[in-house]
């Protein structure tokens, strides 16, 4: 059996197995016979070779020698390439139980679990793994098959392997492992079928023999992405298990969790199973991920994704490596080679599906509170928002709208103005967005509540193992779980919201504790023995269960078990729900989900869940939206000023100056706290909020046209800053601050009682927002005055933002005049450019019912460039231009070849106004 040990270049072999398109082409098409190490000459490897010195410290490190018996290759694995071969939790792992695997002990003289994390039990360098028995060339790739020939030591091991390996496109690399004889459970997603093999791959990809492994290298660099060579497979029944080496320890990614954005990867596992609880750092959340983003040396990146829903870990160790443990489905990978980190995310969202585009009115700023109590309550806080002139385009409600809890019902006491408060809404511009759960009450007369009546009548509920609906416990008392993987569910979905509709006419739908969340763990019954409920291994769940806080994995649905769907819950429920939307409305749907699993973004937006009103939870919500711009879902946000406890007037002014700034804006509130809409704090905290609004809608045309570029082709919306920069390595860390794009940075105060905050300004010229004036950074921290009514906004040099006038909703300021501000390059130069629609329609951009301008500015001319135009253009005018950034006083400004009056500021800002330019007719301006 080979060691896992890296060779030395030395003892490398021909170039006998590297699969790539020059070999590839020379391979023939039959089995072939391979030779014991299939592996690229130049592959990145390097020997553990210990000398008697390294044996000595070694054994100081470890605390003595643990035993006679120990072999020595297990003292020639450094603590930070011990992978785990115990990972049981709750278990105290002995030297029997650990040989009894064929692993490595090695006891530390620290706490249990030994020093950091390092596990105690660990794979020798030739622990039994898989050998690839051949290789055979198909048009897209190779298919292999993988022979184990000693069993592992979970049940049901499965003993040959089939191997896909697509190439996709230059950047997208796909492998996927199953059982070569038997069917198994696969992600009912679409993704995109590869027609041809790459032509330029910028990878190479080369194969172990025995063990099985794959090694994946960047051509241009010879960086090595994956090595899995580094710890056995392991592909049992219930237990999948792959690790790989990682180039660097720049890893981000892996949600839903709370935490920074960049992982630490000292000992840390992250747990994917989606799950109903306050976000707290080290759980797993509301929703499912298993993609990561890991920044190289020099600023290359690559992602990989893991299309798997069943219950997972993804344990990270210090060498740097990562291992994935899966209990069902598949090993299906992508790899997707950038090179740079935006272009692996529009690479992760060509096979997960692009973000729907959000109507304009969903960027605007939302209010809610769970407590209002009344139709006429929520009324009130909609009319002082009026009063006082702060913008707000949407009004919700939480469950107390709700008869009894009961979906698709209102209080008909407490709410019977609801349909009036709508209709008000409505007349003002404005929009209302109400809470759905899945779980319908079960425990109403028959004949009383259709939802279930008519649910139970067509069996649409998730059923118990003796095939009855499975009955838990929400808000409304015992209840039953929609289905939403069987079709027929979507149409008794629909069917109830348009039933609703008639009554209180929404235009928006939060959906809610659909991980599923039960406050019973399984069901009123428990859930019965057996290998799904009691898997053979579990990962490391909060609550140390499968069925903790949800529905039992042994439930039936129409697609297959719970235990294979649960990760799907929130997903096929979005699906539903903006279907349902668009049939009801005719419009672009509005969804907000809490659960979320891959290609959510194409059906709904996403809030952080219930956070608490104190400033580390303000901290964590930028690491949790710059999450989810790489998952695919821009339209992301928390729960502005804190949903549980009780906010101070400064924490929620500062949070509503950041929250401004989440794509997805809106204040949220718990029942029995006092109120923290901005109308009920003192004029100065009030005028704050208000201003950060005015200037959140001012920028409402650059998000838009943000937006667009999300839908179209998968660009972030909010960026981390090592996007923008990522060579700079001072950015990779940073998660204080964030871009709206390419070009505006956001630094907000994240703590109490300051009047100035510290950011990082990357090298080059960056403009204050507000008053056109520069900083030159050679890439440093810089100090910045943030008295409590100011947030620092800076424009990069080179770039055109589009705002408008504001108003109080997205549709009155949609018919203001348009300002651009234009950031010049120190070589005066800069662009921009704006997407325009009527901000509601469906498929505008696919039907050609929009506008596109480009502006530039080279040689002192702004250029404005009408690429497609649409009626809309022409209600709407360009009134104004700030440049920045004009070094010399003009003499004059001509706009199409004709004077205009002008103004220029010491700072260097020309301004130009009164422009009256119709959108939909191109200009040029010029200054001498």
């Amino acid at each position: 059996m080979k060691s896992y040990q890296k060779l030395t270049t030395a003892v490398l072999q021909p170039a006998a197995c590297r699969v790539e398109e020059e070999g590839a082409a020379q391979m023939s098409a039959g089995r072939r016979k391979l030779a014991p190490w299939c592996v690229g000459s130049g592959l990145l490897v390097a020997a553990v070779l210990l000398s008697a010195t390294t044996v000595w410290v070694l054994r100081q490190v470890s605390g003595g020698w643990p035993g006679p018996t120990l072999p020595p290759k297990c003292l020639l694995v450094p603590e930070s390439h011990r992978f785990d071969c115990y990972p049981e939790r709750h278990v105290v792992v002995t030297q029997e139980l650990c040989e009894s695997r064929g692993c490595c002990f090695i006891e530390s003289l620290l706490p249990a679990g030994g020093k950091q994390g390092v596990p105690w039990c660990f794979y020798p360098p030739d622990f039994p793994s898989y050998t690839l028995d051949s290789l055979n060339q198909t048009a897209l790739g190779v298919v292999g098959l993988l022979v184990r020939r000693e069993k592992a030591y979970y049940p049901r091991d499965i003993e040959m392997l089939r191997l896909d390996v697509e190439f996709e496109t230059d950047t997208r690399l796909h492998i996927k492992l199953t059982d070569a004889a038997n069917p198994r459970y696969e992600v009912p997603l679409e993704v995109p079928r590869a027609m041809k093999r790459a032509e330029n791959p910028i990878y190479t990809l080369d194969f172990s023999r025995d063990p099985f492994g794959v090694l994946l290298r960047r051509r241009a660099t010879g960086t090595v992405l994956l090595n899995t060579t580094v710890a056995p497979l392991i592909f049992a029944d219930q237990f999948l298990q792959i690790a790989t080496s990682l180039p660097s320890r720049f890893l981000y990614g892996l949600g839903e969790h709370r935490g920074t954005l960049l992982h630490s990867l000292d000992w840390s596992t992250l747990t994917l199973w989606a799950r109903d609880v306050s976000p707290t750092e080290s759980f797993n959340l509301y929703g499912a991920h298993p993609f990561y983003l890991l920044m190289e040396e020099g600023g290359d990146a690559h992602g990989v994704f893991l299309l798997n829903s069943n219950a997972m870990e993804v344990a990270l160790q210090p060498a740097p490596g990562l291992t994935w443990r899966t209990i069902g489905g598949v090993l299906d990978f992508y790899i997707f080679l950038g090179p740079d980190p935006n272009m692996v995310i529009q690479q992760y969202q060509q096979v997960i599906g692009f973000p729907a585009m959000p109507p304009l009115w969903a960027l605007g700023f939302h209010l809610c509170r769970w407590g209002y109590g009344s139709s006429n309550e929520t009324w009130q806080t909609v009319r002082a928002m009026r009063n006082y002139q702060i913008p707000q385009d949407a009004q919700w409600n939480d469950i107390d709208y709700m008869d009894g809890y009961r979906d698709f019902t209102f209080n008909p006491q407490k709410f019977a103005s609801l349909p009036s408060l709508v209709e008000d809404l409505h007349k003002h511009g404005q929009y209302y967005v109400i809470i759905l759960d899945p779980g319908i009450s079960s425990t109403n007369p028959h004949g009383s509540y259709w939802p279930f009546d008519e649910g139970l009548k067509r069996g649409l509920f998730l059923n118990t193992t003796q095939g009855q609906p499975l009955i838990g416990q929400v808000w409304p008392g015992f209840t039953a779980f929609a289905d939403f993987s069987n079709p027929d569910t979507h149409q008794w979905w629909l069917e109830n919201l348009q039933h609703f509709h008639a009554h209180v006419p929404f235009d928006g739908l939060w959906i809610d504790m659909n991980e599923p969340s039960n406050f019973m763990d399984g069901s009123e019954d428990g859930c019965p023995p057996g290998e799904l409920d009691s898997p053979p291994y579990t990962p490391a769940v909060l609550g140390d269960s499968l069925s903790a806080k949800t529905v039992c994995a042994s439930a039936k649905q129409k697609a297959s078990v719970h235990y294979n769907l649960h990760n799907l819950y929130g997903l096929m429920e979005a699906k539903a729900t903006a279907s349902a939307l668009i049939q009801i409305r005719g419009k672009r749907p509005f969804v907000i989900s809490r659960s979320t699993f891959p290609s959510q973004g194409r059906y709904s937006g996403h809030w952080l869940g219930d956070n608490r009103s104190q400033w580390k939870d303000m901290y964590y919500s930028i690491p949790g939206l710059l999450s989810f711009s790489l998952f695919g879902i821009p339209l992301v946000g928390a729960d502005i000023c804190g949903f549980s406890g009780s906010t101070s007037e400064e924490l929620c002014t500062r949070w509503m100056q950041l929250g401004a700034f989440y794509p997805f804006a809106r204040n949220h509130n718990t029942q029995n706290e006092k109120a923290q809409d901005p109308t009920v704090f003192s004029p100065a905290a009030r005028t704050a909020m208000k201003n950060a609004l005015l200037t959140r809608y001012s920028l409402l045309p650059f998000l838009y046209t943000l937006f667009h570029h999300a839908h179209l082709q998968g660009d972030t919306v909010a960026r981390p800053l090592f996007f923008e920069f990522p060579w700079d390595v001072a950015t990779l860390g940073l998660d204080r601050q964030f871009l709206w794009g390419r070009s505006l940075l956001v630094t907000p105060v994240l703590e109490p009682g300051v009047e100035s905050v510290t950011g990082y300004v990357p090298r080059g010229v960056w403009y204050d927002f507000y008053t056109g004036s520069s900083v030159n950074s050679s890439g440093e921290m810089l100090k910045m005055s943030a008295p409590l009514e100011h947030l620092n906004l800076h424009v990069r040099e080179g770039a055109i933002l589009p705002t408008q006038k504001p108003g109080t909703t997205s549709e009155a300021t949609r018919g203001n005049p348009l300002r651009l501000i234009v950031a010049l390059s120190s070589s005066a130069t800069a662009w921009g450019d704006l997407f325009w629609d009527d901000g509601e329609s469906l498929d505008t951009f696919e039907r050609g019912n929009y506008s596109y301008l480009v502006f530039n500015v080279t040689q002192n001319i702004f250029t404005s460039t009408v690429l497609h135009a649409s009626t809309e253009a022409t209600e709407v005018t360009i009134g104004t231009l700030n440049i920045f950034g004009v070094r010399e006083p003009p003499s004059k400004v001509l706009l199409n070849g004709q004077e205009k009056p002008f103004s220029y500021l010491d700072n260097q800002v020309l301004t130009v106004s009164d422009l009256g330019l119709s959108l939909s007719q191109g200009f040029s301006l010029q200054w001498l």
